[in-house]
């Protein structure tokens, strides 16, 4: 049977259940073998030398690298800052993304444009300028030594440029979900006598679970990786003030490579995780968005 038009331009069923043409052949090899190719060179390579370097002198090198006591008190430090981090950006971004997502008011755009500030800032250029506010001649210099305190080349001084680095990440990406998602469900149960606490635990933390836990996990990973802007405000000073990333420059600049990229198999193997709890949480997604909200609220 050949394709009919009923002279309006539609064609008639025959026609729609034609099937769309696929790439096929030496294309289809050709952009298969590239995408395999690409993901080898910049992804399965790098991971490959990074264990393949910091097992290269054996399991007891390499565990002796770890148990360092310099190496030791970096990976403290970066499970500190990211432990104080993660949980401050987690509140905001919530905080953030409900007031994009749900009102209008005066300023919005600014704040969104002030949330994807770090986006556009290199990490050292935030690091100066913590620096410049908290460092020995900063605009509060004076006052913190008259009081003793350090911020600067000190831990307070980590975590603030790990938090500015980090904190768009979860609300960018609760954002889009919430816009999505509109605001009829927290209306219908504030108008069923809801209060606004019941209503984010009981119908907005449900709905964008999957989302905030995928933020979670990217700020977690980049709070723990950050390097420009942790490097300018921590003074590199050992056993206080080095991260694992400042840890691994450091034993990389004096040739100790074993153990530079001993340290740095924990940062890929935290990269690994975060890959694969990201593909878990998008398999489950579908599952999480069908579920129903739990139970009639009290």
């Amino acid at each position: 049977m050949s394709i009919v038009h009923d002279g309006v331009g539609s064609a008639t069923p025959q026609a729609a259940a034609r099937p769309r043409r696929a790439v096929r052949g030496p294309a289809r090899t050709l952009l298969i073998a590239a995408a395999l190719l690409y993901l080898f060179v910049f992804l399965i390579l790098p991971f490959a030398v990074v264990f393949g370097q910091a097992f290269a002198r054996g399991v007891a090198t390499y565990w002796g690298a770890l148990v360092d006591p310099m190496a030791l008190a970096a990976i403290r430090l970066t499970m500190t800052v990211a432990l104080i981090a993660v949980p401050l950006n987690l509140v905001f971004g919530v905080a953030a993304a409900w007031a994009v997502a749900k009102y209008e008011f005066r300023g919005k755009s600014a704040l969104v444009t002030l949330i994807d500030l770090p986006f556009a800032v290199s990490p050292v250029i935030s690091g100066l300028i913590y620096v410049l506010l908290f460092g020995a001649h900063g605009w509060f210099g004076a006052w913190l030594a008259a009081h003793d305190l350090k911020v600067v080349f000190a831990v307070p001084g980590i975590v603030l440029a790990t938090v500015f680095v980090t904190f768009p990440l979860v609300a960018r990406e609760l954002i889009p979900l919430m816009q999505s998602q509109g605001r009829d469900e927290e209306e219908t149960a504030l108008s069923l006598g809801a209060t606004g606490w019941q209503t984010f635990r009981r119908v907005t933390l449900p709905n964008i679970r999957f989302g905030l836990l995928y933020g979670v996990l990217l700020c977690n990973a980049r709070a723990m990786g950050e390097f420009g802007a942790v490097s300018v405000v921590s003074g590199h000073i050992r056993g206080l003030t080095n991260t694992m990333p400042l840890h691994i420059e450091i034993l990389y600049n004096e040739y100790n490579a074993t153990a530079a990229f001993a340290v740095a198999s924990l940062l890929a193997l935290l990269a690994l995780i975060t890959l694969v709890a990201r593909a878990a949480l998008e398999s489950r997604a579908p599952e999480l968005r069908r579920k129903p909200l739990p139970g009639p609220l009290p």
